[in-house]
């Protein structure tokens, strides 16, 4: 079972959907979180470690994690969906 991550700013569209969508698909864990200080779940060191694969919606969520968590997500398999935020 791999343990996915996806990252939006706000937790609140993209991220969410892609976790709602693929959690429990083929045996997969999934959570999501959000870099934003205003975002639903706000991503952690713990959340990076816990992760298998971390998918970003954009190279912004990726810049923002290398700053707040530089060690965690340094060995980490990180993939940029290149999901603009279109919501709105």
């Amino acid at each position: 079972m791999s343990k996915l991550l996806f990252i939006c700013s706000r937790n609140k569209w993209r991220s969410l959907t892609a976790e709602t969508v693929l959690n429990g698909v083929d045996g997969h864990e999934v959570r999501s979180a959000g870099t934003e200080p205003q975002a639903r779940v706000r991503v952690t060191e713990g959340h990076i470690g816990w992760a298998d694969v971390i998918f970003v919606m954009e190279k912004k969520h990726l810049r923002r994690m290398q700053e707040k968590f530089p060690h965690a997500i340094s060995e980490k398999r990180v993939i940029c969906l290149h999901i603009p935020d279109e919501y709105e």
